[in-house]
């Protein structure tokens, strides 16, 4: 490419996304819808976590991500589940999976979700041990690209069939300290026994000692990102 053409190629990119040129790294490197959305909720400058673990979650690796509470976890899986579905709809099951300990937690991260993903085709949905499992299967069986669920309400999916692995490329942990207790700890060993390939991040404020012990399953390989808090012996 000549140099008149890299200058009206540049040109055309502020032209078609001027708030690119607003944003910090990492969040330059994002799908431009994230982009866009990060501007409008003036998200400009990422967290000193954000900037350390986004890169390495985009690399495809699974990371265990600790840090303490308001340091952008949040906000971090959310786009970064975004990116990793390129912001669009694809097939119909689940590419995507969130893990949270409760009902309550699972319906505040689906209308964070929702706050981001509204201007793209990405398809939400939650699911819950209240919500009867047929009704979750067959809601599910329409199409869905984000599934946030709960321990014991997965576990069962899974264990009906009532959800399609067959696409699924993330799976995500949201504060998953919870999975230290014996109920969510044996439901998440039997939910990854089922899936063969897949991404996994894990997010926390604290690496317990039952979490670590996940590298020896699921979390193999698994990389570290570790800020103002270390790891619990």
């Amino acid at each position: 490419m000549s140099s008149i053409d890299s200058i009206f190629a540049a040109i055309s990119t502020i032209v078609r996304y001027p708030f690119i040129y607003k944003i910090s790294m990492p969040f330059k490197k994002l799908h431009p819808d994230i982009q866009e959305k990060l501007t409008q909720l003036e998200i400009t400058t990422p967290t000193p976590f954000q900037s350390e673990s986004i890169p390495i979650i985009k690399s495809g690796a699974n990371v265990y991500c600790i840090a303490p509470k308001d340091s952008g976890k949040t906000t971090t899986l959310i786009i970064t589940t975004m990116q990793k579905l390129k912001c669009r709809a694809l097939g119909n099951a689940p590419r995507a999976v969130v893990l949270v300990e409760n009902k309550e937690i699972a319906m505040e991260l689906y209308d964070k979700f929702l706050i981001y993903t509204k201007h793209t085709s990405l398809r939400v949905y939650v699911g819950y041990e209240e919500l009867h499992n047929d009704v979750q299967k067959s809601e599910i069986a329409m199409g869905v690209d984000i599934l946030i669920s709960t321990p014991k309400s997965m576990n069962k999916l899974f264990l009906t069939n009532g959800v399609s692995i067959s696409d699924l490329k993330l799976f995500s942990i949201d504060d998953a300290g919870f999975l230290v207790q014996n109920s969510a700890y044996a439901a998440i060993m039997s939910i990854t026994q089922s899936i063969q390939k897949c991404q996994y991040v894990l997010y926390s404020e604290k690496l317990h000692p039952v979490l670590k012990r996940f590298e020896d399953y699921f979390m193999e390989y698994s990389k570290v990102v570790s800020i103002g808090i270390g790891i619990e012996y």
